[in-house]
């Protein structure tokens, strides 16, 4: 398939089909995933302060397939001072955006593809152009908090013992994980608290579908790690933690 990478600085109306395309990829019983408050709260002003860091992959008829999401933010090239994930990384670029500083690294927010035309490798095209678009902007590095995709699968295994998992060749045996490692990226750590989800009971019992009859930790469908309930305050909690990855620019 033949591609044409597209920043929404020079196409905006692209945003719609991009968010369409994300809006296909998440489950119903996935809806919490999109009451991350912080992303709630600065996605608008991501795609205000950074259209030419957010892409989508075009196909010779010029429709959207793919695309992502990226921000840039200063960083030491420490492990320890990347933020806590997703989250963090929004709070830090806009902060640095407001205070002027200027950004040597491009974080990967979320990459997606149209569910139709999954297993074509048009993740990986993503990931490319986000590190071509690093490359174009003078980074030093382009670092992604990876969600990894059967992570939900073992949400009772701690994520810094899951991504040590190897299938026999030596590859990462999740396969978002996998993509990363064959374009050159390698582990930094545990992004703990990449991103936050916090409820009443009543809307994690809307968001998955699920009944919550007494406090305690839960499995709930697509999680990478269990969800506390509160049922005394009347509030449900999940963090999710990611895998942050460090791609060669």
């Amino acid at each position: 398939m033949r591609l044409r990478v597209v920043t929404l600085a020079e196409r905006p109306s692209a945003l719609a089909a991009l968010r369409r395309i994300q809006r296909a990829v998440w489950p119903p019983n996935m809806a919490y995933i999109n009451h991350d408050a912080v992303c709630g709260r600065l996605w608008p002003s991501l795609l205000r302060s950074f259209p030419e860091f957010q892409l989508v992959l075009c196909d010779a008829r010029g429709r959207v397939v793919a695309g992502g999401y990226a921000i840039p933010f200063v960083w030491d090239g420490r492990t320890a001072t990347l933020p806590m994930g997703v989250d963090g990384v929004l709070v830090r670029g806009l902060r640095d955006h407001r205070r002027r500083r200027r950004p040597n690294a491009l974080s990967a927010l979320l990459a997606v593809v149209d569910p139709r035309l999954q297993g074509r490798g048009l993740s990986r095209e993503v990931i490319r152009a986000m590190a071509l678009l690093a490359a174009l902007h003078g980074m030093r590095a382009l670092v992604a908090p990876v969600r990894p995709t059967l992570k939900h699968r073992y949400p009772l295994t701690p994520m810094a013992r899951y991504v040590r998992w190897r299938r026999p060749d030596g590859a990462p045996l999740d396969p978002w994980l996998r993509v990363h490692w064959r374009l050159g990226a390698r582990v930094l750590g545990v992004a703990a608290r990449s991103m936050v989800v916090e409820g009443r009971v009543r809307d994690w019992e809307g968001w998955t579908g699920m009944g919550f009859p007494a406090s305690g930790d839960y499995v709930v469908p697509g999680a990478l790690t269990t969800v506390r309930i509160d049922r005394a305050r009347d509030r449900g909690r999940y963090a999710e933690p990611n895998v942050w990855m460090l791609h060669p620019v």
